[in-house]
Order: structure tokens, then sequence, then C-alpha cells
């Protein structure tokens, strides 16, 4: 059984946004992440609704999440609300 502690470490923690260089999971892209029977629901965000990347990141952050046996992978998109960085986070970044 996949849990969830697993998929924030081996997908999320690893997964890099192409545009900032920084995991999804650190810059808060991920909203809500469910797992049940080894079904997993993702409700995400973009860093922008006109991220060029999204479409290739959702596909591969599915294929990771069905490489640890997910037997449904569903990852919704979302821009409510808009992603803001943290203030942390814009720290990191230099902002």
């Amino acid at each position: 059984m996949i849990t969830k502690e697993e998929l924030i470490e081996k997908v999320f923690k690893k997964y890099v946004d192409k545009e900032i260089d920084m995991d999804v999971w650190t810059l808060g892209l991920v909203y809500n992440l469910e797992v049940v029977d080894n079904k997993v629901m993702v409700t995400m965000t973009f860093t922008s609704p006109l991220c060029p990347y999204g479409p290739q990141m959702v596909e591969e952050i599915k294929q990771e999440i069905k490489k640890l046996g997910a037997v449904q992978v569903q990852i919704t998109v979302t821009f409510e609300p808009l992603w803001q960085p943290s203030e942390e986070l814009k720290e990191m970044l230099g902002f």
C-alpha cells in the first residue's frame, strides 16, 4: 500500500519544477493529497496558469506515482487560489 509520506518523499520532494529549479513540494504546488486503496488523488497548481511545462509536469508526476504501485492516479490542476510563494520561499528564491 502506498502512503502519503512515501509519495511526498519519493515523488513530490524529488520532482523539480523546471522553471524554478525547486521541488514541487517545497514550492507548495501540492494543495491536497489523498490515498485510498492504492488510488491516488492529487490537487495541485503551477507557479503560473501559463506554465509551459504544466502538462508535462502532470504526466511525469503521474508516471512516478504509478511506478510506486498506484492502481489509479487522478491529478486535478487548479488555480484557485493562485500560487503565491510563502515569505520563507521568497527568501530562498531571492525575491
